[in-house]
Parts: C-alpha cells; structure tokens; sequence
C-alpha cells in the first residue's frame, strides 16, 4: 500500500495541473470501490474549481469552491494518472479507457485525470472542508512527521511504558501519521534500533533520535519520487526509484551496508508483516 512519500508524490504531480483549475466534468463509472461513493458523487464534483490539493497522512484532500473536499485513498493498487498536456510539459496524450478506469475528471483546461484502481481498495469520499478533520479516517490521526506536533518529547512520551515492539508502536497511525512498513525498517536499521524492541525499554535519547531520522528517511524518500515495488505509479505515469536506495527492506540475505559489519539483512514476521533489518547492527 502506498505510504506517505508515495501519497506525497501523487499529490505534488496532480497540484500544478488541478489548483485553480475547474472540474468540467466528472465520470463515475461504478457505484463503489472499498466502499460505496458518497450520493451524487458526479454532480457534486462537476463544475467545481480546484482550490488546493492537500496531504493528510496516506490520504489526498481535494478542497472544492464548493466547501467540499473530495477525499482520496488510493488502497493497494490504486493509480491517479495525468493525460493531456495543459502545462506544455509534454504529458501523455489521453489513452483508451480501461477497465479499471473508475473515476475520471476531465478538466477545463483539457487535462484528464483517472483513478484507476484494478484491486478496488482505494476508496474516495466527499466532505465538509471546514470540519474535514473529523471525518471517520482522520479523526484518530497522530502528528503529521513534517508537522510541528511531531517532535522529540511526543514520541518519547508515546513510548512511554508502551510494551509493544518499536515496529508496531511506528505503525500505529495515532502516534504518527502516514508512516507504513517500508520506512520504519529503514529508520529502524538508521537509528541502530531492533524492530523487535519493546517501545516502552527504549532510551528517551534513542527514541528522540528518531525524529530526524524518520524524516529524513521520508525526504529522501519523496525527492525520489517514492518506491514502486508492484503497482506504484507517480501521477504522470513513472515509476518512483527509492526503492533502489533500500538499507533493509526487501534485502534478507544480502549483505548489510554498514562499513566494517559482516553480517547478512535478516527478516522476522510482525504482526503478519515483514520486518527487516541487521541483527547486529539494530539492538
């Protein structure tokens, strides 16, 4: 599933083709995805300008002139893809509609943007933009990693007496938003931090040092344009290359990247997730 430098990505090649502009029309080519669309879906996006596309943890926020925003989750195979060429920077000319074509907006300015999502786990909804923060798959949402809130004294006072491994107190959304499986290994293994370490044992120095290094991870992460392992695709149809920048994940068996360690990248299940990371370079 696309995590937050992949969301991040997506919305930074929608904004110079969407803001400002006006949804001449919008297609919606079935009733639901992973749950069914808000009620005159179609009706209520067409027409609208596009005042400014948002990020909020995994999910894109779409504000409307109308006071709506349309809310989109792109789930595990979804793809928001650009065609025509209205900025002069030779995007794709429009394809044939696929099958998997489930929302289409057809700009003013003659662009086109489709959701394509073959899984059908994404999801989109439409909401109040001024209360938007306390829509259903917002409201438990913890501190955006680039954000203020997020800092030192709120990730030590969030581990504090948690006895759940490091790994899973990451993944837990209300203690941060937007972090998913790929990028805690990767800060795991920078912060020297054994996934299997109970959040709770964990130094205040040691988890303070995961700030940074969290969101250096995730910038290095979105200037690559994100990682495309399966389905991933950046809204003008290219492939993401962070997934070449790997310390750990996906690495078990290959050598660690540590100067000097001899070790091999090993690999636990988690909560039904892999994890990977050095056993003796993470304690």
């Amino acid at each position: 599933m696309p995590e937050l430098p992949e969301v991040e990505t997506v919305r930074r090649g929608l904004a110079p083709v969407m803001e400002g502009a006006v949804i001449a029309r919008a297609d919606v080519n079935r009733p639901d995805l992973r749950w069914p669309f808000p009620e005159r879906m179609a009706e209520r996006l067409s027409g609208q300008q596009v005042i400014a596309l948002r990020r909020r943890s995994k999910y894109i926020l779409v504000d409307l002139a109308s006071g709506e925003s349309l809310l989109i989750h792109l789930g595990m195979s979804g793809r928001m893809l650009i065609s025509g060429d209205p900025l002069g920077q030779f995007l794709h000319d429009h394809p044939a509609a696929e099958k998997h074509d489930h929302v289409v907006l057809h700009m003013a300015t003659g662009a086109r943007i489709t959701f394509n999502d073959p899984r059908r786990f994404g999801a989109m909804d439409l909401l109040d933009t001024a209360t938007a923060e306390d829509h259903k798959l917002l409201a438990a949402l913890g501190p955006e990693p680039f954000g203020n809130d997020f800092h030192e004294a709120h990730l030590v006072a969030a581990f504090k007496g948690r006895n759940m491994p490091v790994k899973s107190a990451l993944l837990d959304q209300r203690i941060i938003a937007g972090l998913g499986n790929i990028y805690v290994c990767e800060a795991l293994y920078r912060a020297g931090i054994h996934p299997a370490r109970k959040a709770g044992q964990i130094s205040a120095r040691r988890v303070a040092s995961l700030v940074p290094i969290i969101r250096q991870v995730l910038s290095e992460a979105i200037e690559a344009g994100g990682s495309s392992l399966k389905d991933f695709r950046r809204a003008d149809g290219e492939l993401g290359y962070f997934q070449h920048s790997f310390d750990v994940y996906g690495r078990e068996g290959a050598p660690c990247r540590t100067p000097d360690c001899t070790k091999a990248i090993e690999r636990i299940v988690q909560s039904g997730r892999s994890s990977f990371y050095c056993a003796s370079c993470q304690r």
